[in-house]
């Protein structure tokens, strides 16, 4: 192998390495399908505009605690 293709192939593994880890942590920060399901209703009431940022959504859900339903509120203890 040339140095060239060397280069090539790391620089493709560290890029598949790189979206995996990012994929895996999207897919994390959004939620077990449990949560997302006890909450979408609440979360589409009360922070629709704030979809799709994660974190202003849970921002919001958090503000709005007292008023979520009492499945969703589960989900924040």
């Amino acid at each position: 192998m040339t140095r060239s293709t060397t280069t090539f192939r790391v620089a493709c593994a560290a890029l598949a390495l790189f979206a995996a880890a990012t994929s895996a942590a999207h897919a994390r920060s959004q939620g077990t399908p449990e949560q997302r399901r006890a909450c979408r209703q609440d979360a589409m009431k009360f922070c629709r505009e704030y979809v799709p940022n994660v974190q202003r959504i849970t921002t919001c859900m958090e503000r709005n605690i007292r008023r979520l339903s009492p499945l969703c509120r589960t989900q924040f203890r």
